[in-house]
């Protein structure tokens, strides 16, 4: 068995690429860290390109990889290529999806508008598919969801809906040609729960700070909002987009 000692080896230094969206983009490839994600991505039957293993574990049988490229490398190879500070001993190299053309014909969607905490997107994500969304659209600004921190932080859902990058204006207009009301959220809008729950829709969460792009929110059928009855300012946007998501889709 071959084990990569060196951390300047050529393989090593593709896999470090894929810690950037650049690099991601450039191969056409991410990168999955620790048992429960690839577990998570074998269910989804994402296609993994190359299996990296640390030299003394043993790759779990049910997972039914021996068709895959495995490569052994040491703990200190695998604390260069991994992002956590507990490396589980496996890393998976996956080729990114084509979710190019995502249908907003019909169905219950999130647009994610310039949210840029990968851990707030990470939950909104995985809450979009706890609550059987059709898909997720991220907008400009918004941190990649194919960052290490979101995939953590989706704990494998972003393998078991779409999500796609697309300019928000232009999916708001789709939505509209195709009569899914489009949902905002502001201040300035009505209380959630004077919504009922709807066939289809898309909600629209905005930045922590900004919130929504006002010019988006002129383009909304309905605005909403959550009200606060304690003394917080506000709710975390990911906490808040769970709320909303499971009151519309009733």
């Amino acid at each position: 068995m071959e084990v990569i000692e060196s951390i300047n080896n050529t393989k090593v230094k593709h896999w470090k690429k894929l810690h950037t969206k650049k690099g991601r983009e450039n191969v056409g490839q991410f990168l999955i860290e620790g048992i429960h994600l690839i577990e998570e991505a074998l269910k989804a039957h994402l296609p993994i390109k190359e299996l990296i293993v640390e030299a003394d574990k043993e790759i779990p049988p049910e997972w039914r990889v021996s068709e895959v490229p495995q490569v052994y490398v040491t703990r200190r190879v695998l604390n260069e290529i991994s992002e956590t500070e507990t490396p589980q001993g496996f890393i998976a190299i996956c080729d990114l999806p084509d979710n190019k053309n995502l249908p907003l014909e019909d169905g219950k969607f999130l647009f994610i508008d310039g949210v840029q905490d990968p851990g707030n997107v990470g939950a909104m994500i995985r809450t979009a598919d706890a609550a059987g969304l059709s898909g997720v659209v991220m907008g400009e600004g918004s941190v990649d969801s194919f960052n290490g921190k979101v995939i953590r932080a989706t704990q494998g859902s972003l393998f078991h809906l779409p999500v796609q990058r697309m300019n928000l204006l232009d999916a708001v207009q789709l939505c509209k040609e195709n009569n899914i009301p489009v949902f905002g959220t502001s201040l300035e809008g009505s209380t959630y729960n004077a919504i009922e729950p709807q066939e289809h829709f898309a909600l629209i969460m905005g930045n922590e700070g900004s919130g929504v792009n006002p010019t988006l929110l002129a383009q909304c059928d309905q605005n909403l909002y959550i009200p606060i009855h304690g003394k917080a300012e506000s709710l975390n946007v990911g906490i808040a987009a769970g709320i909303l998501l499971y009151h519309l889709r009733g």
